[in-house]
């Protein structure tokens, strides 16, 4: 049935009596993958109620927030309980105290000048990354290292994007993506990267940098485990490379450096003379753009929180939160010994908190995932849920608590025996 009015003595057809959907999102697999992990974990407590399981999937935090943090937060909720220290709305953008630090700590002090203007506050790397696509013409080409997380790809597939083109990452590159052969316009790269754990040098980034300011693209650099970097020539920053602040936006979070995963805060950088182009080719600053999104779609992250962030960058915080990463890159050297004494093959560990584990050839990622569970009770990550290139591995995270780290070790390796 069609809907119709007269105006003007002329007949305007508004419609069908349905509502339409974003089809789009039918082009998405049918499940998001940590969906589905957590489907075949269900599924297995059900039929083995007794068992204890050992999650290494997720690369979720287990190490409580350091005390200078939650300090700072509870301050923060007492002037909240104030007429004169009560907060209502705060900056989309983000409070100034925090952008300071941010400005200061992180790239002040590793001689990057970034302004303030150019850090925007959010509540998370992940919302970031997929949001920014709302900045983004439909006709761009984009390019992602394959495998890859699995919101640079979903985000892209949802906003209606179809020119989108794998850039294989695997052991017989070295983990090192080669320059697209057909011109992309937005590129996403993340480093230390998450799935596989690897890293690029300076040298390496200069090429992606020259080859962004060549063909007039963006990088979108997703920074998020930079503090867990451990070898020198791998930067922090991808404004440590020349040239980047004309053509990249850096992503950062506060959830695997400071344990925020439950508290949800990160910030992405956009420095003002990044510009993208309109059909006529006239330039159009992308910091403007992003304030603008901010401004329509986004109310901030609550003021509570921003304290807690702020006191990341205190002495207190900045010794309990080296103390939590210190320990998860000790689970990660147990994870990548203990697997490489029993004959896998392990990429990763050393700049991340993930392990990229090559698992038998004779099985896919999910066949190994399924006799991992019912042998040894361990929940890790398929590497084909992150892309194409990732059949064949297998990710697993050091965040899990040391005593579950050591015992799934031991677990592993009774049945790989």
């Amino acid at each position: 049935m069609m809907f119709f009015i007269v105006k003007n003595n002329k007949v305007l057809i508004l419609g069908g009596f349905m509502i339409r959907i974003n089809e789009n999102f039918l082009n998405l697999k049918d499940n998001y993958l940590f969906s589905t992990i957590n489907q075949k974990i269900e599924q297995y407590k059900k039929e083995y109620p007794d068992k204890k399981i050992i999650r290494l999937g997720i690369g979720d935090v287990t190490k409580p927030l350091p005390f200078g943090i939650t300090k700072a937060m509870e301050q923060a909720c007492m002037e909240m309980n104030q007429v004169e220290t009560f907060k209502g709305y705060g900056p989309e953008q983000g409070y100034e105290f925090l952008r300071e630090k941010i400005q200061q700590e992180d790239y002040e002090k590793k001689g990057i000048q970034i302004d303030k203007d150019e850090i925007f506050i959010s509540d998370g790397a992940k919302c970031d990354t997929a949001n920014i696509t709302d900045l983004f013409a439909n006709a761009n080409t984009v390019a992602i290292t394959d495998p890859v997380y699995p919101v640079y790809l979903d985000s892209n597939i949802i906003a209606g994007r179809t020119k989108i083109i794998y850039l294989p990452c695997t052991k017989d590159n070295n983990f090192v993506p080669e320059l697209p052969k057909e011109k992309c316009d937005i590129i996403y790269l993340c480093y230390p990267n998450n799935p596989t754990g690897t890293v690029l040098t300076k040298e390496q980034l200069k090429i992606w940098v020259n080859y962004a300011k060549e063909n007039k693209a963006i990088l979108l650099f997703d920074s998020a485990y930079e503090r867990y970097i451990t070898q020198d020539n791998i930067p922090h920053s991808i404004y440590e490379i020349e040239g980047a602040k004309e053509i990249a936006i850096e992503f950062r979070s506060f959830s695997k450096t400071a344990g925020f995963t439950g508290i949800r805060c990160a910030y992405a950088v956009i420095p003002k003379g990044l510009v993208g182009y309109t059909k006529q080719g006239k330039e159009v600053s992308i910091n403007s753009l992003w304030k603008r999104r901010s401004s329509c779609k986004f109310n901030g992250v609550s003021y509570i929180t921003q304290r807690g962030a702020e006191a990341i960058y205190t002495e207190e915080g900045q010794k309990g939160i080296e103390e939590n990463i210190r320990y998860y890159q000790e689970n990660a050297k147990l994870l990548k010994e203990g697997l490489q004494e029993m004959g896998y093959e392990i990429y990763g560990g050393v700049n991340s908190p993930y392990i990229w584990l090559k698992i038998p050839k004779s099985q896919t990622s999910w066949q190994f995932f399924d006799e991992l569970l019912m042998k040894a009770n361990v929940v890790g990550t398929p590497g084909s849920g992150f892309g194409p290139s990732g059949e064949g591995y297998f990710r697993l995270t050091a965040f899990g608590k040391r005593e579950e780290i050591l015992e799934a070790m031991e677990k592993m390796k009774r049945m790989f025996e």
